[in-house]
């Protein structure tokens, strides 16, 4: 049906209802408002000379018109494409290169950059003054979006996305997050990638819900506004270490959350002790796993005793998911062993903007999409993310994740985060080298570091070589760049 045609029924059901509130830019859009405003900038993309199949970049933090271009370009047949305004501004370039969009819009991010486009509010009041097109929109199977994968070990890659792509997450976490036409959503996480743009939005459009949008994430204001009665916030979604900031606030305080539906987590792997905090809170803290390139695919039941019972896993899949997972021979593998998750449904990707031979081999022979993170799944269906395929390396023989190591030391004292990379060694072939960030005026020693790993995982696991950063590098989705990391070794070596 695709989100036009749900905004479209919402304006005729329940035209004055709130569907969107732009915190910063203190503006609000009922459902007769909205549909009409997506009408609206869809016919300045026209006047632009913008059809079916002709890319659109955005540059441009969280703000309303970030998803109403996005739905113009949908409502059109054009493919949208949000920009990582974290990004350096030659990196923002390859992008705008690789997408090769007929218009490019921002706010200052665009003008603090460089690079050539229209002002975004240029563009909004010239949408607003024209008349909406009304026509229907393409078909489901119409690619709507491109989004840039993180790109955290080489070039990123455009993931192509249709309608029904993006609706199928909409049912997906519709149903693992109980939304429903009261649900409102407070949406910061950046809306350059899976979460902050497909599912914090399109199952609370779906649904008739409503949007809360910030133009980012502030620990101690996010917490304000997930607590105020006249927002309402009901579903929150970020990744586990803007959960951890919000829980490390001074002004922390569980019983103004607890009337949240939940806290929703993905995007990395989140320590089981730390929802057991959340939980012990009154607080559900549901996690989940999903990808660019095929959305919400897992989530936990939000039964806090279910939750508890398996802290850390990942959860269940969505309704239309199929999966499997597979050993480095194809053949599935029994419960608790640890392989690739493979993925079919109508939620998966269509492949790479204009990478014909990365995107065959993204799908196995008989359709499969190869999504190359290690999983093990309980006897109960319920799956734990091990770690991601090509992070995984082999010492004396034995296959270490990364992964492992890292939760291993979550609850250490003082320290605030660490990554793990495998590097050459000449006795074992590879080992692990570790990075930790500790709290300010906090420390420890490799011994006492080795003796805490030594009580968790087995002793081939332990990292022979330890450094200390200030803080690790990060994309703007939140994630470790673990390509940095090995690129400052090899500078330090060289």
């Amino acid at each position: 049906m695709g989100a036009v045609n749900h905004c479209r029924l919402h304006a005729r059901l329940t035209p004055g209802k709130l569907v969107a509130r732009d915190l910063s830019l203190d503006l609000t859009y009922t459902y007769c408002a909205f549909a009409r405003a997506v009408g609206q900038f869809a016919a300045a993309l026209m006047k632009r000379n913008v059809g079916p199949g002709e890319r659109v970049a955005l540059l441009a933090r969280n703000r309303v018109e970030c998803i109403i271009v996005h739905l113009a370009c949908a409502q059109i047949g054009a493919i949208y494409v949000p920009l990582n305004w974290r990004l350096s501004t030659t990196e923002i370039g390859a992008l705008i290169a690789d997408a090769e969009p007929l218009l490019v819009i921002g706010d200052a991010s665009l003008a603090a950059s460089g690079l050539a486009g229209i002002p975004i509010d240029v563009f909004a009041a010239e949408a607003l003054a024209l008349a909406p097109v009304s026509d229907t929109p393409p078909g489901e199977d119409c690619p709507s979006l491109i989004l840039y994968t993180s790109g955290t070990s080489g070039k990123p890659k455009g993931s192509l996305l249709t309608e029904r792509n993006l609706d199928q997450t909409a049912i997906n976490f519709s149903l693992l997050g109980r939304v429903n036409s009261e649900s409102i959503f407070l949406c910061d996480a950046p809306m350059f990638h899976v979460i902050g743009l497909v599912t914090n939005i399109r199952p609370a459009l779906m649904q008739g819900g409503a949007l809360a949008i910030s133009d980012g994430f502030v620990p101690l204001r996010t917490l304000d506004r997930l607590a105020d009665q006249d927002l309402g916030i009901t579903h929150y979604f970020c990744v586990p270490q803007m959960a951890a900031a919000l829980r490390a606030e001074s002004a922390f305080e569980p019983d103004r959350l607890r009337r949240l539906t939940a806290i929703f987590t993905g995007g990395a792997p989140h320590p089981a002790a730390d929802i057991l905090a959340w939980l012990n809170d009154g607080i559900p803290v549901v996690d989940g796993y999903g990808m660019s390139e095929v959305g919400t695919v897992f989530g936990m039941p939000l039964d806090p005793d279910l939750i508890a019972a398996r802290a850390g896993s990942a959860g269940i899949p969505g309704p239309g998911i199929r999966s499997k997972i597979v050993d480095s021979d194809g053949r599935t593998c029994q419960p608790g062993q640890a392989g690739e998750l493979l993925l079919q449904g109508e939620n998966l990707t269509k492949g790479y903007w204009r990478r014909p031979e990365e995107t065959a081999a993204a799908f196995t022979e008989d359709g499969w999409f190869r999504t190359g993170d290690i999983v093990r799944a309980d006897e109960d269906g319920y799956h734990w993310i091990v770690d991601r395929r090509k992070d995984m390396f082999i010492s004396g023989g034995e296959n270490v994740y990364p992964a492992e190591i890292e939760s291993a030391l979550a609850q250490f004292p003082g320290l605030l985060e660490c990554a793990v990379i495998g590097v050459p060694d000449d006795k074992w072939g590879e080992v692990g080298h570790l990075f930790l960030v500790f709290r300010t005026g906090m420390q420890a020693n490799a011994d006492a570091i080795c003796n805490h790993l030594d009580r968790h995982i087995a002793r081939y696991k332990i990292p022979k070589h330890i450094s200390l950063l200030a803080s690790l590098p990060r994309n703007g989705a939140g994630k470790v760049l673990k390509t940095v990391l090995r690129q400052k070794l090899k500078q330090e070596v060289g």
